[in-house]
Order: structure tokens, then sequence, then C-alpha cells
């Protein structure tokens, strides 16, 4: 079929091509040359006529005109075909054929009046007419494939009947002047008739000829269009064959209704889903024999409105098989409609995901479970958190205490092993509890504007001592234009404590070398920072998996170095957060290079930038009065020997009730607050605080939970600050430099 439909559009693509300009030039020359000879023969005819009858030398030379003017325009019109390869315009070639036409057509005029003009008597008067309208037909034949030359052949023709009428009035002579008058009259009026009869002819045959076109072409139109036509309904019967194939072998249900949702066809999949063949269900809907007691009325009803209204629809229904056992389908309604719009028949595609509805149920389950999880852990480590830091705040106190304490140099050995101990203690719980939040998703940045050539100078001092005490150098390099950036400082800190403090602690001879620089890239600037060491280094296999939680190089680094491997896991996921990352590179036994790669932001100016110093007991103001809030005896002990030779006034309260009496009796300046206390807790005697009381204090949590919630909580409450414990004398000190008495 396709071949049929490809010859019908071939054949009316040949066909338009011959009725282009091109086209009727080429087929009027070729008509031209294959009736030579037939216009030679009564070119011969004429002039044998005239040789016989005139005489030799008037045939011949009818004969040598006659033959001239058509071999000239022959031999164009045989040249047509090469001219046009040869990039010879149509145009041109329809005007070069006019003029030959021309030259032609006057040839046949000057055989013509050679016989009009030698006969005796004007005795060829007729035969030089009827010459001369057979080859007026002749040319008018051709008038639809060249009319300019037609016009011209024509216009000669007349124009040569006019002249030798002309020519025989002018030559009448006055003896017999009436009687040759009315004898040219008949002989110009015949040739008027002669002339109308053949322009008749010619527009008949013109007319005709246009018809015949003009019907061939609708034919051939007509017979493509209805090639195509068979061949879309071929490919449309192939194509419902190939759906039907489909539809019956389908791994879903499939069911046919008709538009009041009578069920025609089901196919094999529903019969095998259902349990119900198709003789059971054929003429009634789905719903009176698939719905039971628990499907929903609303999904029902909603499926039934889309079939009225002949919509898409798409549902799940709980139904029922023919054994009683239910099954969830997924549906999805199709109306067939037909040209005028109505629905012709309703395709409904069902699945069965029973199995998907039963896993996401579970998956729902698991999702409770995992949060649960979550909340315990959380719970855990918040419960865990705190039991720890508070004995662990009398642990470091007291050893700060006695570390300050004059002590033979046995026993502040004594003292400073404890307090290192314990802080080491304190430094694995703040690791686990940070790996917790960054696992959970739970950490948040703190942007800040800060100086980052002060944040790495503050960290290598913290740790110059651990360095010089192994005989290291440690050297910073900052190459930093602008060293005032927005970020968070404190995790910053963090990294870098983590990254240098490592590289220190795996390194015994040499040093470290910290270095600052800038990097531009498509997305912005970058702040590199550089932690080269010239330690034990990393073997090639492993360098990834320093990233990973509880991993060390090695067993061995772990028993000789101690630590949990955390470290860099949370400074990693910490420099994530940040948007940057972390890499590492060591030749084995040449040390290691720490890569710390973060956005730089620059500081936006709408903060006051902040550089900690050490607090001391000058810069305290005389006469604060303090409110230490605190239900733990040890602690309470701690904070005394801290501020005892502070110039403050010292009040304590056992629970959150006597913070909120002494706080309207004494009027402190400043509220130290315990979160966990008997009675009323910290966060209830803060809320107390701020609602009751006219002079409101500044309010400092004092908190064993390290958690930014705990944080976020406190000062929803209303508090001013949040200490994490175990507190240290330094920070008690700073956050009373802050306050000034009242006056």
């Amino acid at each position: 079929m396709r071949a049929e439909q490809s010859d019908t559009t071939q054949s009316l693509a040949e066909f338009d091509s011959r009725h282009t300009r091109e086209g009727l030039l080429l087929r009027y020359a070729r008509g031209r040359l294959s009736s030579f000879w037939k216009r030679q023969a009564l070119t011969l005819s004429g002039a044998v006529l005239l040789f016989f009858l005139v005489s030799p030398e008037v045939g011949l030379l009818a004969c040598t005109l006659a033959i001239a003017g058509e071999v000239l325009d022959c031999v164009l019109l045989a040249a047509i075909p090469t001219l046009l390869t040869r990039g010879i315009t149509v145009r041109c070639l329809y005007r070069w054929t006019t003029v030959t036409g021309g030259l032609q057509a006057l040839t046949i005029a000057a055989c013509v009046a050679l016989a009009w003009f030698t006969a005796p008597n004007d005795s060829a008067s007729l035969f030089s007419l009827a010459y001369l309208t057979g080859a007026g037909i002749n040319a008018g034949i051709v008038l639809p494939f060249h009319p300019a030359a037609t016009k011209v052949r024509l216009c000669i023709f007349a124009g040569t009947v006019v002249a030798l009428f002309a020519h025989a009035a002018f030559l009448i002579t006055p003896q017999n002047e009436q009687d040759q008058l009315i004898a040219l009259t008949y002989d110009a009026l015949g040739s008027c008739m002669m002339m109308y009869m053949a322009s008749i002819f010619v527009e008949f045959v013109a007319a005709g000829h246009q018809r015949q076109q003009a019907n061939r072409r609708e034919l051939l139109v007509r017979s493509q269009a209805l090639a195509q036509a068979l061949a879309e309904l071929r490919e449309n019967q192939k194509e419902a064959r190939k759906l039907s194939l489909v539809a019956r072998h389908a791994m879903d249900s499939v069911i046919m209704s008709d538009p009041q949702g009578r069920v025609q066809w089901v196919n094999e999949t529903f019969s095998r889903v259902t349990g119900y063949d198709f003789e059971e269900i054929r003429g009634k809907r789905p719903s009176e024999v698939l719905n039971g007691p628990e499907t929903s009325q609303d999904t029902a009803d909603s499926i039934a409105a889309a079939i009225s209204a002949g919509t898409p629809h798409r549902a799940e229904i709980l139904n029922y098989r023919k054994d009683g056992k239910k099954i969830w389908m997924e549906t999805m309604l199709v109306p067939v409609l037909q040209e005028d719009g109505n629905t012709e028949m309703v395709v409904a595609i069902e699945r069965d995901v029973t199995a998907s509805k039963q896993h996401a149920a579970e998956l729902a389950q698991a999702k409770i479970a995992a949060e649960d999880g979550a909340r315990a852990k959380s719970s855990f480590l918040a419960t865990m958190s705190h039991e720890i830091r508070t004995p662990m705040n009398g642990v470091i106190g007291m050893a700060d205490l006695l570390c300050e304490a004059p002590l033979s140099p046995e026993h502040h050995s004594y003292a400073a092993t404890i307090r290192t101990s314990a802080e080491a203690l304190l430094t694995i719980i703040n690791d686990i509890l940070d790996l917790s939040k960054l696992d959970a998703g739970r950490v948040e940045l703190c942007q800040v504007d800060f100086n980052l050539r002060t944040c790495i100078e503050d960290v290598t001092k913290l740790l110059s001592p651990q360095a010089q005490s192994k005989g290291l150098f440690l050297t910073v390099e900052t190459c930093v234009a602008n060293t005032l950036i927005n970020g968070d400082d404190g995790r910053l800190r963090q990294i870098l404590l983590n990254v240098i403090g490592n590289a220190i602690k795996f390194t015994e001879s040499g040093g470290v070398h910290v270095t600052t620089t800038e990097h531009e890239t498509d997305a912005g600037p970058l702040v590199m920072i550089t932690v080269l060491d010239s330690g034990i280094g990393i073997p090639a296999d492993r360098l990834e998996r320093v990233f990973d939680q509880f991993s060390q190089a090695d067993a061995a680094t772990t028993r000789r170095f101690g630590g949990t491997g955390l470290g860099l896991t949370i400074s990693r996921m910490l420099a994530h957060a940040m948007g940057g990352d972390i890499k590492v590179s060591s030749p084995e036994g040449q040390g290691a290079c720490f890569t710390l790669t973060f956005p730089m932001r620059a500081a936006s100016g709408t903060q006051t930038i902040y550089e900690p110093v050490p607090a001391i007991l000058a810069e305290v103001a005389q006469g604060l009065v303090v409110l230490v809030a605190e239900d733990n005896k040890t602690n309470r002990l701690l904070v005394r020997k801290y501020l005892q030779d502070a110039p403050v006034s010292l009040f304590f309260a056992h629970d959150g009730h006597q913070a909120v009496e002494m706080t309207q009796t004494h009027q402190p300046d400043i509220i130290f607050m315990d979160m966990s206390m008997p009675g009323m807790d910290g966060l209830a005697a803060t809320r107390a605080i701020r609602r009751e009381c006219r002079r409101q204090p500044r309010i400092v949590a004092l908190t064993a939970n390290g958690f930014a919630s705990d944080r976020q909580a406190c000062l929803d409450a209303g508090m001013n600050d949040f200490l994490a414990k175990p507190v240290r004398k330094a920070q008690l000190l700073e956050c009373l430099a802050l306050v000034h008495p009242a006056l």
C-alpha cells in the first residue's frame, strides 16, 4: 500500500512538473519537433502546386522560405534542454522561441503572399486564405503551451490577410470597379468567417485542453487522497490489532465499558486478578461486583461521575475478589470520544497495587519507628550529656582550683593530670554530641562578621604550648587581602582545632605550617587553609578513610596516640555545612597536608566584630550583685571559690522558687541560672522573673545540656546568654565583665 501511495504522489509531482513554465516550454518544443514532417508535407504540397501552376521559380522560392523558417525555429527548440542545463533561464528561452516562432510565421506569410500575387487573375486567393487559416489553426493548438509565440503567429497571419485584401482593394480598376469591389467584399467576408470559425475551434481546443488537464490533476489528487486514506486505514487496522493483542495480554486489567459504565469486554488479567470471568461481569457495572463493605463510597462516586462526564480520572480503590479477598486497585479511566464529542466507550486500566500499599504502610511504620528511635537517641544523649557534664563540672573546676593552689611540683602534676584527663573526656562527649547533631542535619551555622586572621591566630596561640612541649614549630602565614569576612567563626575554630591539633599530635619532629590563601572560582572567591605537617603521614589506601567515623590510619595509631577518630569526621561534615570541603594528601612517611576550603563571603558591615579577650578580675565592676541559682552543692562551692576574689556580692539560691524570691529581695545585676532544679526549673524561674520583677537583671544559663535546642529554649525563656558545663573561671569573669552595677 505504501508503494501505491508513493506512485500516486510521484504521478502528481510529475504532472505538476509538466505544467510549470519550464515544463510547458519543453512540451511545446517536443510537440513542434514531433510534428515537423507533417508540417513540411503541407509546405511541399503547396510548393509543388505553385511549381506547376505558377512557375518553378515561385515554387522553389516558397519551399525555401517555408523550410528556412521551420529549420530556424526547430533548431532552437531542439537546443532548449541543453540550454537549460547550461543555466539559460526559462524566461530568456521563452523570448527567443517567441522570436523564432514569429520568423517562422513570417516565412509562411511570405509563401502565401507569393501564391496570392503570382497566380494569374487572382486565382490563388482562396488557396492562400485556406493555407493561412490552416497555419493559424496549427499555431492556435499550442496556445496553452506557449501563449506568446501563438499570439505572435496569429497576429502575423491576421496581418497578412489584412495586407492582402488591402492590396487587392488598392488594385481595383475603374472599368469594373463595382464588380471587383463586390467580389472583394465577398472574399473578405468569407475570410472573416473562416478566421472566426478558426478562432472558435482554437478556443474550444484550448478550453478542452485546460479542462482535461484540470480533470487529470483532480483525478491524481483524489487518487493520492484515496491511497493515503487506504494506507491510514490499513495502518489503523494494524494498530488496532496490535492494541488488541496488547490489551488482551497486558499485565494490567483492561475493562471496556459503554457510556453508562456497563462492561463490554475485559482481558484475561482482569479475570485472573478478580476471579470473575467475562460472562459473569458482562453488562454489569464493575462497582456492582467488586465493591465491598470497606470500599470508599466517595472514591466510587468520583469514578461514576467521571464516567458520566466523559472525563479522564485516576483513583485508588479497595475492591474485593470473587473469593472475598481484599485488593487495592489503581484505576485510570480514559473516555473514547466520537467526532461530536459524545462518549463512545470508556477504557479502564487497572493495576493491583495491594503489595505497594502494604509496603507503603510498612514504610510509614518504619518511619514512625525511626523517628521514635531518633527521639529516644536525642533524649538519651541529652540525658547522658547532663549527667556526665554535671559531675565533670565539679571535677574540672576543682582541678582548676588545685592547679592555682600553692602545691608542690609533684602534687601540681597530679592536679594537672586530673584536669587534662577530665578535659579529654569532655572532648569525647562533645565530639559524640556534635556527630549526633551533624548526622541529624540539625547543625545551625551562626553567620557573623569576624577577622579571619585573628581567628586562625587564636587557634594557633591556643595550641602553641602543645607544640612547644614537643619541640615543634607552629607557624602561620596569611595571604588574604581582606581578612574581614562573614561566616561561623566558632565552627571554623572547631575545624582548625581538630586539624591543627591532629597535625601536632602525629608529628614528632619538625613542625606544622598553616597557610591561608584566597582563590577565585566561577562560583566566587574561596578561602583555602592548608595545614602541612612533617609527621608520620598517611598510607595512600587510607587517605579517605581518615574522614570515616571512629577511623584512624591503623590500630597502632589508636593505641599510640589515642582519640576517638571523630575529629576529622566532624570537621569534614562541618566544612560541608559551610559550603566547603576538607581534602588530604600525604606521601607516606613525609607528613600530611590537609586543605580546608569554604566560600569567602564579604563582611556585611551590620555587625560589630567582637574580639574576645581574657577576662581578669580588674575588669569586673565594683559592687556587682551576683545571684547563683544552683541546686548542686559541689557546683555552688566551685562558683564560690571562682569568685572569692572578685569585688562582688554573691548570693546562692537552691531552686527556682528561691531564685525568684531572692531576685525580688536582692535585685541582682546578674543571675547565673541552672536549667535543672527541683520544684521550679531555670526556664520557669526566668519567665517568672521577666514577668514579675520590676528591675530586670542579666540572666546567664548554666546547663549541662549542650544541644542547640537547649540554647534556643534559654533564649526564648528570656535569658541573655548561655554557658555549658563544665564552666571555667574565665567564662564567669567574662560574663561579669559585661555587666555594670545599677545606680
